[in-house]
């Protein structure tokens, strides 16, 4: 399984998401878009937003922390 949060770290919703993966053992990858332009135009060209946090979960983006839509992809 294959997940990345683009976030940064002032971001309230991005530490609750990363949180959330933390207290549930699912290895993640974070981005700090404030600091990798890269990787910012990466999450816009995925999402089509500039707000975060933007998760991928195997190529599923999710906008925001939507707990019910990270936990059923993480199912998957």
């Amino acid at each position: 399984m294959s997940v990345t949060i683009y976030s940064t770290p002032t971001c309230g919703y991005c530490n609750v998401a990363k949180k959330y993966f933390k207290e549930n053992n699912v290895n993640f990858t974070d981005h700090n878009v404030m600091i990798n332009p890269a990787k910012a135009k990466e999450m816009i060209d995925k999402s089509g937003q500039r707000g975060v946090p933007v998760i991928d979960i195997n190529g599923k983006i999710i906008v925001g922390f939507n707990r019910p839509e990270i936990e059923k992809s993480l199912s998957r």
